[in-house]
Formats: structure tokens, C-alpha cells, sequence
């Protein structure tokens, strides 16, 4: 299970969610607005190496290098 980063739009609340899926819908813990995945931070590959034009999005990567 991941634990995930998120951003409410409505509240601007940033805050961290286990999930089962990465898809999985959260919302707020404060206004209960659906929230979207917050991709600030550092981005790792899977080797633990910085990877190199990582936005974080693996929905739109053409894979770590």
C-alpha cells in the first residue's frame, strides 16, 4: 500500500494518505473536497538513483533511466 501526497484545490491543504491503489480517490480530511495528487518532492527510480526528467506522473513516463 503507498503512501501518497495530496493537494486539495478548494482548502489548499497538502497532506499524505495510504492507499491501496494509486488511482484511488481521497479527499480532504478538513472540507471533504476530492483531492489531487500533490508531485512536489524528490523523484526516485526504482534502482533508488535520482531519476532524470521525472515529473512523478507514471501514468504519462515513458519509463526511469
Amino acid at each position: 500500500m503507498p503512501l501518497m501526497q495530496y493537494r486539495c484545490k478548494k482548502c489548499g491543504k497538502k497532506f499524505e494518505e495510504l492507499v491501496k491503489k494509486y488511482d484511488d480517490e481521497v479527499s480532504c480530511p478538513d472540507c471533504g473536497e476530492v483531492c489531487e495528487r500533490d508531485y512536489s518532492g524528490c523523484v526516485y527510480s526504482a534502482t533508488g538513483k535520482p531519476a532524470k526528467k521525472c515529473s512523478g506522473n507514471c501514468k504519462t513516463c515513458g519509463g526511469c533511466k
